[in-house]
């Protein structure tokens, strides 16, 4: 049995490893395509889609790189839905896998890659037989072709900017999108669909209110950008927050070095499993919903910003979707309110918490990695004798603080960029800064000498 499913994940298609080391100007081309590729997609309609389609997660669409009602109307959602449950499987030992050994590794990611496929079929004919997306009749085969061929073409988009771009296919996607997104609610020129003598564009009608002389009322959306600013400034300030190790060469005297853990340790994929498992929890609830199994909530149809949408009425779907300041200003602190804000923000923190835990083993970053990696550069602890006990017993009393801690830190500033009604969500800003901190620091130490000189006085600084 083994043997079928390694032959299984063997053949499963891939896009190969560059078989020598890539230029930057290269990498960046490899980038740059994926992304206009990406971008291409998401303004591709699904043929067949009911005229009367009514717009959903709209709010949740940014965290999944989704664009609803084209050819990736799920995004990445499937497949960092699989990644989720792939690791609480590995997790919980129902799968052993040992993620150590390069065969562990090997196996881990074809799994992942089967999974991928597999919730992309899944979800996206899910999505469109539950009437999520509604197809015109005699048109929902071919619906699904289309979203399972686009959900692929983006899987594959991801493995070509990990292997021949700079950082991860995923994580640019998201920033993509939530940068997209703060650009339109800040500086859309287009009329409000509420109040069309107004723009829609946050920043933009600030200044239209203050010339028409009602400064309150440009309060509302200039808290909304604040917010956006506050979140990015203090992302940045939380990226930038390290704990050093002083370490030595044991066969160079004299010459030490510091190993570098970061606040942030696990980096922006607990926060992308978090956001993902509240999008797929959407997903689910109103595609039960509409199966007549409400298990996780009801809908109602309101209109919002001139459209018509479902959204939640009760259940967990409901507690999930939490208010803003301004609706408690203006309609008190309702018991329904406090109950979803409570409900949202443990939800959030505690997830990013449980899936940095998990990643740090996944990801190859617990302590007994970490150390291997120490001793495997000749590094050892000043005064000690270069043993890995020692080391892992030492890096055990900093990684899982830093885990726990940098967890529920972004955890807790996307709660309160989502209350406060940033320009994006809480969650999309934060990983957006996050991805981009990354971009530079894999820029600065991988290609550092192949930039111009007035772009590494720009990084230095």
């Amino acid at each position: 049995m083994k043997v079928e499913i390694d032959k299984l994940l063997d053949n499963l298609p891939e896009v190969e490893h560059p078989k020598k080391k890539l230029p930057f100007n290269e990498k960046l081309m490899w980038t740059g395509a994926a992304l206009v590729i990406y971008y291409v997609l998401s303004l591709i309609p699904l043929y067949g889609l009911d005229p009367n389609y009514q717009a959903r997660f709209e709010t949740l669409s940014i965290l999944l790189a989704a664009q609803f009602g084209s050819v990736i109307s799920l995004g990445i959602g499937p497949i960092v839905t699989a990644s989720i449950i792939l690791q609480l499987l590995v997790g919980a030992e129902v799968l052993k896998i040992d993620t150590n050994t390069h065969a562990g590794r090997k196996t881990f990611q074809g799994l992942q890659k089967l999974f991928s496929i597999l919730f992309i079929v899944g979800e996206n004919a899910l999505y469109v037989l539950s009437g999520a997306l509604p197809a015109s009749p005699g048109l929902a085969w071919l619906m699904i072709i289309q979203l399972v061929a686009g959900g692929l073409i983006v899987m594959f988009l991801d493995e070509v900017v990990s292997k021949w771009g700079i950082g991860s296919g995923i994580s640019l996607f998201i920033a993509a999108g939530v940068c997209r997104q703060i650009f339109v609610n800040a500086l859309n020129p287009l009329p409000d669909p509420v109040n069309p003598m107004l723009s829609s564009g946050s920043l933009i009608k600030s200044f239209q209110l203050i010339l028409q002389g009602i400064p309150q009322a440009a309060l509302w959306p200039l808290i909304a950008v604040g917010a956006t600013i506050l979140v990015f400034a203090v992302s940045i300030y939380v990226q930038s927050i390290k704990v050093e190790i002083p370490l030595s060469f044991g066969r160079v005297r004299g010459f030490s070095f510091r190993w570098p853990l970061k606040f942030v340790y696990t980096s922006n994929m607990p926060v992308i499993f978090t956001a993902a498992l509240i999008a797929s929890m959407q997903f689910w609830g109103l595609s039960l919903y509409r199966m007549g199994i409400p298990i996780l909530g009801t809908y109602e149809k309101v209109t919002v910003a001139g459209r018509l949408q479902e959204v939640p009425k009760t259940g967990l779907v409901r507690y999930l979707n939490p208010p803003s300041i301004r609706d408690i200003l203006l309609q008190g602190m309702l018991p329904e309110y406090s109950l979803s804000i409570l409900i949202y923000s443990a939800f959030m923190i505690i997830g990013a918490v449980l899936f940095s835990l998990l990643w740090i083993n996944v990801g190859g970053q617990g302590a007994e990695s970490v150390a291997e990696q120490i001793l495997s550069s000749g590094l050892r602890i000043p005064g000690f004798r270069a043993d890995k006990r020692i080391l892992e017993k030492l890096l055990k009393r900093y990684i899982m603080p830093l885990t726990i801690l940098g967890g529920a830190t972004v955890g807790a500033l996307a709660v309160i960029a989502d209350l406060f009604g940033a320009l994006s969500r809480g969650t999309g800003i934060l990983l957006t800064v996050m991805i981009i901190y990354q971009f530079y620091e894999e820029v600065y130490r991988r290609h550092y000498n192949e930039l111009p000189e007035g772009v590494k006085k720009f990084l230095k600084k």
